[in-house]
Formats: structure tokens, sequence, C-alpha cells
């Protein structure tokens, strides 16, 4: 507990007060982002386990039957999804501090990260969500495949694609950063320039539309900003 001193009278720390945490040192925010981001990419090559022939999408039958004995691949994905959306909401937080701590006084930079991470992070959830539906379809229709209904499971599976992938709100983390690094320089300039052109590639994605790739990018930029972040001072 801090001492009590006499108004006017400086404040000297105690032997009771916690030691105070250099901004260098606190960097586990940094290293969420990063695992936000392979966790993120591991999960999309998962997906690969639920490809179905292009002949079979046209009968949602016989994509039932493709897809049968593929839980495992939808209770993976969930699982990653959950542990990336926890590492996007740690890193949102980490990164708003971050950019507060070095942005002038009533910038919106740090807010604009934090709210893009936590979209991503709420997509992940929506995206994953959907596999807990999905696989006691599955797990069902490998027991009894008639006890199932084809156009459900395919219904799913239109969602389990693509919600989980639309990481459009790390591309306005990405596009904050950049405005900070390069108006300001509360980032370094390579990895502002960086966050520019990674904001860039996710808007395209939104336009194209193919919004579902958007975690390709996205994810390599958690990856590079956690990393450079676990390694700078926060003064850098």
């Amino acid at each position: 507990m801090a001492s009590i001193t006499a108004p006017g009278t400086p404040y000297a720390p105690t032997t009771h007060d916690p030691a105070p945490v250099a901004p260098a040192a606190r960097r586990g925010w940094a290293r969420a982002g990063l695992a936000a981001g392979v966790l993120g990419l591991v999960a999309f090559m998962s997906s690969g386990g639920m490809a179905v022939p292009e002949d079979a999408l046209a009968d949602n039958a016989e994509v039932l039957r493709e897809l049968a004995d593929t839980g495992t691949w939808v209770w993976l994905f969930q699982s990653l999804m959950s542990a990336a959306a926890l590492g996007l909401v740690v890193f949102g937080a980490g990164l708003k501090r971050r950019l507060d701590e070095q942005e002038p006084v009533g910038s919106l930079t740090g807010t604009v990260a934090f709210v893009g991470t936590l979209l991503a992070a709420a997509l992940c959830l929506v995206g994953g969500g959907i596999s807990t539906e999905l696989f006691w379809q599955l797990m069902a229709a490998n027991d009894d495949i008639t006890s199932v209904d084809p156009d459900t499971v395919a219904a799913n599976l239109a969602i389990y694609n693509t919600m989980g992938w639309v990481w459009a709100g790390v591309g306005l983390s990405a596009g904050a950063v950049a405005v900070a690094g390069l108006r300001h320089d509360s980032v370094g300039r390579k990895l502002a320039w960086f966050s520019a052109v990674m904001a860039g590639l996710v808007g395209l994605l939104q336009l194209i539309p193919l919004q579902y790739l958007a975690a390709l990018p996205a994810a390599l930029w958690l990856i590079v900003v956690g990393v450079a972040m676990s390694r700078r001072p926060a003064t850098a």
C-alpha cells in the first residue's frame, strides 16, 4: 500500500509499492497476435479436409455422402477458430495500449485497431460456431446417413466455408497501424508500409468479392506484427 504524504509533498515509492513494468517488457499481447495468425493459417489449410468434388456440389445428398466421415476436421476447425478469436482479442487490446502510448492525445488509431480485431474475433466465433451443428450432423450421418437432412448440411457447409475467413476487421487494424506509423512515426516505417499494403489487399478482397480469402493476408499481417512487436521496445 502506498504511503500517505502531506499535500504538496512529492510522492516517494516505498518497498510496499509494486515495481513498475517497463512498456518494452509487456509483449505477451504481441505473441497472442502471432499465435492467432498461425492458428488462422493452420485452420485455413485444414479446411481442405472438407473439400467436396465439383461434380458433387449440384446434389446435396451427394455432398452429404462425401462429408459423412469428416466430423474430426470440423471439430479441429472449431478449436482453432476459438483459439484464434481469443488471440485476436488479447492482441487488439495490447495494440490499442501500444498505439495510445505513442500517438498524440485524442488519436483514434488505437481504438480503431482494437475494434478491427474484435470484428475478426467475432467472425471467428460465428464461423467456428456453426461447426457444432455441422459436427453432430456429420457424426449422425456416419452412423445412419438417412437420419440427416442433406439440405441442412449443405446450408451449414456454406457458412462453414465462408464466415470464419472474413477477417476484414484485421484490415481495419492494419490500416490504423499504417496511419499511426506514416503520420506520427508511432511504429517503424517498414512496418507501417507493410500494414498499408496488407490493409489495401484485404480491402481489395472485400470488393472483388472474395471476403473469405481475407484471412490469408490478415493472418500474415498478424504474424509479422506479432514478431516485430515482440522484439522491439515499445518506443521503437
